[in-house]
């Protein structure tokens, strides 16, 4: 009987494993994850699970069920420690050996940390986090108080949802953010102002362009008394999370001698440099033909997509993995989906008014569409995500006039 060792427990490891069976695997499937946890999905925690409104049950991809129908076996609270690809063998971290014919990488990631002065104190006392997993939120959620002061740094995704959720649950909310603008890296200053302003207007006090330099602690060192800035501002907290990031998890593959590079590097069919093992998820560096380069991306559909293609190229099949990157983030009553990467644009086309909270932003490069932003607007995300894919040439003033359907823009001819 062949065997297939999954090595994670995210969302690309949970769809892997139950894709092989879909696609006619017969052999053994194990699956060893570092958490307690079956795989579970991750957004939802700086958001819905943050705020209380769902329980952890809820967050599970599949229940236990799905897995012991398709006999899945799972392996918890254990990490693989070492990879010998020449007896294909792994070595787990409770010294136990377990042997494999295929071996499937889908290690994730894990949060970059503050290498600041008093962060690795900081790290030993009890109201200081990083937010990466249930047990995260579990130790944060009895310190969500009304009243408390919440520093956050990092003004990306997970901050903003984090200080959407503490102003909801009634905190005096800081965002420290060392960029010029929040959301720098992934989209425009006209995004960046509007959901500044958003926060801003919700009671969030907002400081963008600012340098964290320490952490103040009690004499004892179990709790956080304070966020240090370069610039001389203290800001006194009760609380505080960090979101700067995340680093991919390749030093698995990278000591077993697999090609690693800003990730780990895999073809179109999610296989590495050794053709008995195939990545998938977060931690992979894969090409991308519609947009015709290489790339590695942090997204749940990305790493959902990946998984199906890993699975395939283990069932002997082929199934290039080829689809467009595409991102939410939920933050008060306002829904952002993006589709496509904007770096490299040249102009930016608006469609809608930011301050009716309802509107989309085009990126345009050469005149074509290479990435929009759409702010509470689902339906109208389905005809941009076409208009992406398609890299749609489309005349600026056709883009931004709202009495023009969307969807009737994809035979357009440019003007």
């Amino acid at each position: 009987m062949e065997t297939v060792l999954i090595v994670g427990a995210g969302h690309a490891a949970g769809e892997l494993a139950t894709s092989l069976r879909q696609g006619g695997f017969e052999g053994r499937i194990v699956m060893v994850g570092a958490e307690n946890h079956l795989p579970y999905q991750r957004p939802p925690l700086s958001k819905a699970y943050l705020s209380g409104e769902v329980q952890a049950e809820a967050l599970y991809l599949k229940p236990q069920t799905t897995y012991d129908k398709a006999g899945v076996e799972f392996i918890g609270s254990t990490l693989v420690e070492a990879i010998n690809r020449s007896t294909k063998t792994v070595t787990l971290s409770d010294e136990r050996t377990l042997r494999y014919d295929k071996l499937a990488l889908t290690t994730g990631g894990r949060v970059r940390r503050l290498s600041i002065a008093g962060a690795k104190e900081a790290e030993g006392s009890n109201n200081f986090h990083y937010l990466r997993t249930i047990e995260d939120v579990r130790r944060i959620s009895p310190q969500f108080q009304a009243g408390k002061r919440l520093v956050i740094i990092g003004g990306g995704y997970v901050g903003l949802e984090v200080a959407a959720v503490a102003i909801k649950r009634q905190l005096h909310v800081t965002v420290l953010e060392g960029a010029p603008r929040v959301l720098a890296r992934v989209t425009a200053p006209v995004m960046s102002a509007f959901y500044e302003q958003v926060h801003r207007e919700a009671g969030v006090e907002l400081h963008t362009g600012v340098a964290v330099e320490g952490i103040e602690l009690t004499p004892t060192g179990d709790a956080v008394t304070a966020v240090l800035c370069s610039s001389g501002l203290r800001i006194p907290a009760d609380l505080v999370i960090v979101g700067i990031g995340l680093l991919p998890n390749v030093e698995l593959a990278e000591i077993a001698g697999l090609v690693v590079d800003n990730g780990i590097v895999v073809d179109e069919f999610a296989q590495t440099s050794d053709p008995d093992i195939v990545s998938a998820g977060d931690c992979t560096n894969h090409p991308n033909p519609i947009l015709g380069r290489r790339i590695r991306l942090e997204s749940v559909p990305n790493a959902l997509e990946q998984a199906r293609t890993a699975a395939a190229t283990i069932c002997g099949k082929h199934r290039p993995h080829n689809s467009m990157p595409w991102f939410w983030s939920d933050q008060y009553d306002l829904k952002l989906q993006m589709v496509g990467l904007s770096e490299g644009y040249d102009q930016v086309v608006l469609r809608g008014d930011p301050a009716k909270r309802s509107f989309i932003a085009f990126y345009l490069k050469d005149g074509n569409v290479i990435a929009a932003d759409s702010v509470s607007r689902p339906v109208e995300f389905m005809s941009c995500k076409r208009l992406v894919t398609e890299r749609a040439e489309v005349a600026p003033s056709v883009l931004a006039d709202e009495s023009v359907p969307l969807k009737s823009l994809f035979a357009l001819p440019a003007v």
